[in-house]
């Protein structure tokens, strides 16, 4: 049989194939299979470390979209940022569906991704000339979390912000 650490590091698909079928004949009494046991529990721990990633990737991208929603008065990209954030919520729901383990943890992501979202939203609007200075004065005041606070239902329901006042 071929090592598996070598395996592993050679062809992760036919390593995997290979522990699948070590997993699944062990299932079945044959225990006397060979199985990498070190990098089968890495694989594992980053599929749920990806799963957990997504929703942190959603939740930001929601979260700057609702903030260019709420501040920009410019008409023409707000189709586009519902869309995203209707697709993103969508995504969170369908990993939430396979995973509900991690609803418990909804609030501690959301806290963690609205300061990042928040900093790609204030550049975007500043790049484009939209950070008004009521605004700027907010942002010196206080943290994006204060500024920016959202809460689950927000982000994951169907809410959206009501539209700035045109410039």
């Amino acid at each position: 049989m071929t090592n598996l650490k070598t395996l592993y590091e050679e062809d992760t698909v036919a390593w995997a194939e290979n522990q699948a079928a070590a997993l699944r004949a062990a299932a079945h009494g044959r225990s006397n299979q060979e199985l990498d046991w070190e990098n089968l529990a890495e694989e594992i721990e980053d599929l749920s470390k990806s799963i957990k990633r997504g929703i942190h990737s959603h939740i930001r991208n929601i979260v700057e979209h609702l903030i260019k929603l709420e501040h920009s008065p410019a008409a023409p990209p707000r189709s586009g940022w519902r869309e995203s954030i209707e697709h993103a919520r969508v995504e969170i729901e369908a990993l939430l569906d396979e995973s509900p383990s991690l609803n418990p943890q909804l609030d501690q992501f959301i806290r963690e991704e609205i300061p990042r979202a928040a900093k790609l939203a204030i550049k975007r609007l500043e790049g484009r000339g939209e950070l008004t200075p009521a605004l700027q004065q907010q942002l010196k005041a206080k943290s994006y979390l204060d500024l920016f606070s959202y809460t689950p239902d927000q982000i994951l329901g169907d809410w959206f912000p009501p539209e700035p006042p045109k410039a």
